[in-house]
């Protein structure tokens, strides 16, 4: 499945949980609340040039797991996410692990312009001087 333009999502990003956590390998500490967890996956998805999924599935009882490749300005990235959501449907925990390694701090660096004076951006990885 390819996305361009409007991308993918399977609906778990509408449905989080008041205590969700979001945790990936291209930010630091762990992400609380709905509202914080949306503005990261927001912010990253308008990164993605496209998303091109290899595989789209559920995850024990009420998770989702996801796999795509992406490009962000000229960079392969490739991405796997696993949803962990609660018996109420709605989504508890968010992991994300991008890969490969340049791309996944590349990937960091930008998110981290995209939240500078916000609280957020401690997250991240601060640009170069």
């Amino acid at each position: 499945m390819l996305y361009v333009g409007n991308l993918y999502h399977s609906g778990w990003l509408e449905h989080l949980a008041d205590d969700v956590t979001g945790e990936g390998a291209a930010w630091d500490g762990v992400i609380y609340g709905p509202e914080n967890v949306h503005a990261v996956v927001a912010a990253a998805r308008t990164l993605y040039e496209y998303q091109n999924f290899s595989f789209v599935g559920p995850y024990g009882d009420n998770g989702v797991i996801e796999e795509f490749t992406t490009e962000i300005r000229g960079v392969d990235l490739s991405a796997v996410i696993l949803v962990s959501g609660n018996a109420d449907g709605k989504t508890e925990r968010i992991v994300v692990n991008h890969w490969p390694r340049s791309a996944m701090l590349f990937f960091s660096r930008l998110m981290y312009e995209k939240f500078v004076g916000t609280p957020l951006a401690e997250h991240f990885l601060a640009a170069e001087p």
